[in-house]
């Protein structure tokens, strides 16, 4: 830009030289009035040129500024290229003018039309620099705005980074602390999967036993069962007799076998001591009672509901006693007499108070007054009556 205006002033020099040269071709007045509007717009545009440099000195400012920022300065290079191809412009046009200024070596009227032609041209120009120096201050304020609302923009910016690396800090703190805890999570896991499968192993083991003793014992109940089958057919068959005249009750459920006896077989009214009849009778039974093995025997005593005589009361209070000495007795036979091994043996008295029949009728006390010797599984507990 500064060799374009060395030229321009090379330019109004040579002109001025060359209407000195060729005034006596012109009239002085004409002459001195275009070497004034020469002048004139010389300093005029020496002046526009100096606005120009200094306006492009502040623009090259505000360039530095926003270094940072690609597009806004991609566009001022676009303007600022534009500019220099404009001055370029004005370079072949003062290129032109000196052209011009050879044609008025020749001919000074048409060289003097020309330059008055160039210096409206000028006059233009000039114009049109005023209007574009305009646009650069109105782009140099925007630039400067934006400058300002970047560097706000930024500051924001950097808060927000700030946060963003103390939270960032403090996730991967928490995710330091989370892998801390699942490998202990894992490691717990781990020995507690080992624990389990040892108990697993363990269980396993035991259940195989179990099962080996579910069938064992599966095996012996059946055992027991044909055992208890074997005994009640045998019963029913030596007690035809007494079952068919309705003296005794042969009966065989969920494991358990009951005799039951009308105490009449057994003792005489009011009395403990069994009656020969009642040996015979216990003596068949005691016998086939003492083919069962792992067998609980209970011997239980029952009495109707009439009150015990004033005589008998002496010796036996209430039912309760006499329902007991006679189920004892039973025993003691078995286990005398017949051999039965007395751990097996129990004997309880129940008096009155679990009767089988209605005491109202003579026919339902008969009933009630009862032995029944029961054969259940030794584990069961001797009084049930379930």
């Amino acid at each position: 830009m500064k060799m374009s205006w060395k030229r321009q002033m090379l330019y109004v020099i040579s002109l001025t030289l060359s209407l000195v040269f060729i005034g006596s071709c012109v009239s002085k007045n004409e002459y001195l009035a275009k070497v004034e509007e020469g002048e004139k717009v010389s300093e005029e545009l020496t002046a526009l040129r100096s606005e120009h440099d200094r306006l492009k000195g502040e623009k090259e400012a505000l360039d530095k500024q926003v270094v940072s920022l690609q597009d806004e300065r991609s566009d001022l290079e676009k303007t600022r290229t534009q500019l220099q191809l404009k001055n370029l412009s004005l370079e072949k046009e003062t290129t032109r003018l000196k052209e011009d200024n050879l044609e008025l070596e020749e001919i000074l009227r048409a060289k003097s039309d020309t330059l008055s032609k160039n210096i409206v041209d000028l006059r233009d120009h000039i114009a049109s620099l005023k209007n574009k120096n305009s646009v650069l201050k109105a782009e140099n304020e925007d630039l400067k705005k934006n400058v300002e609302t970047l560097k706000g923009n930024l500051d924001t910016l950097q808060s927000q980074v700030t946060a963003l690396k103390a939270k960032n800090k403090t996730l991967q703190n928490q995710i330091l602390a989370l892998e801390e805890k699942n490998r202990e999570i894992q490691s717990e896991a781990k020995a507690q999967l080992n624990t389990l499968q040892s108990q697993v192993v363990a269980l396993e083991e035991k259940n195989k036993i179990l099962q080996s003793q579910a069938k064992a014992l599966e095996r012996q109940k059946e055992e027991e069962r044909l055992e208890m089958k074997s005994t009640y057919e045998a019963l029913l068959e030596d007690m035809k007799t007494e079952i068919d005249k309705g003296k005794i009750t042969i009966t065989q459920l969920r494991g358990k076998l009951k005799v039951n006896m009308l105490d009449e077989i057994l003792f005489d009214s009011g009395k403990t001591t069994i009656k020969p009849q009642g040996v015979e009778v216990l003596e068949r039974v005691g016998n086939i009672l003492l083919t069962v093995k792992d067998r609980a025997i209970n011997i239980e005593g029952h009495t109707d509901s009439v009150p015990i005589g004033a005589e008998l009361s002496k010796k036996y209070p209430t039912n309760w006693e006499l329902s007991a000495a006679r189920a004892s007795n039973v025993a003691r036979y078995l286990q005398e007499k017949i051999g039965i091994n007395p751990s097996l043996l129990s004997a309880t008295g129940y008096g009155e108070y679990q009767p089988i029949a209605s005491n109202e009728s003579e026919e339902g006390r008969a009933k009630n007054r009862r032995i029944e010797i029961v054969l259940v599984p030794r584990e069961i507990v001797p009084v049930s009556r379930k």
